[in-house]
């Protein structure tokens, strides 16, 4: 079915990635609101605990990368991305990853925005190739994992005022998932793909 062509049509990205020895980043963007993901937790019964945050839209876009090898990639903005933003991101991967590099990202128009062909045919090119997912399949994206995971587990319950106090947050939940290089390749290995 749909499922298996586009786990084909990635496993054949993959494939050439490894020909050319290149390391894949898998990318995506999400949000962080001020709003925290409530989750279960413990607390002593008959005392329910209360979460209190304001109530706003306010929120930080962020957008990251994870290679197959267990790194994480992250950065983060209180408006959301442009073709602009994207192309720093992309980048500062160039820059922070030696060798060829293949992203592997979802479909989104701004990922085919004249900004970023503009970024290759200036010279990313030459050590940059960005592979698109299949239509939507975001069980594809191993990304997909990273962002479950820091909402849910690292930043589940974090209560936080202002979006200051969300990127400090954020930042340190960053950096624990950055030591724990084994949840960032079980993102992966739950996708399908192997090292």
């Amino acid at each position: 079915g749909e499922p298996a062509l586009g786990r084909r049509a990635v496993c054949g990205a993959k494939k050439r990635a490894d020909d050319q020895q290149s390391t894949i980043v898998w990318v995506d963007e999400s949000a962080f609101y001020l709003l925290p993901l409530a989750v279960r937790t413990w607390a002593p019964r008959g005392q329910t605990p209360v979460l209190q945050v304001p109530l706003t839209h306010d929120h930080l876009s962020v957008i990251s990368g994870i290679t197959l090898d267990g790194r994480l990639f992250l950065q983060m903005q209180d408006q959301a991305y442009t073709a602009e933003g994207i192309t720093m991101f992309l980048r500062a991967l160039l820059e922070q990853v030696a060798g060829h590099l293949t992203v592997i990202w979802d479909g989104a128009p701004i990922h085919r925005a004249h900004v970023i062909q503009e970024f290759l045919r200036a010279g990313a090119a030459k050590r940059l190739h960005l592979e698109r997912l299949p239509g939507y399949a975001p069980d594809l994206n191993p990304d997909e994992g990273i962002w479950n995971y820091l909402k849910r587990v690292e930043l589940a319950n974090v209560c936080c005022h202002d979006l200051a106090e969300l990127t400090a947050q954020v930042r340190l939940a960053e950096q624990r998932v950055r030591n724990k290089p084994d949840i960032i390749r079980a993102c992966s290995q739950q996708c399908g793909y192997l090292l």
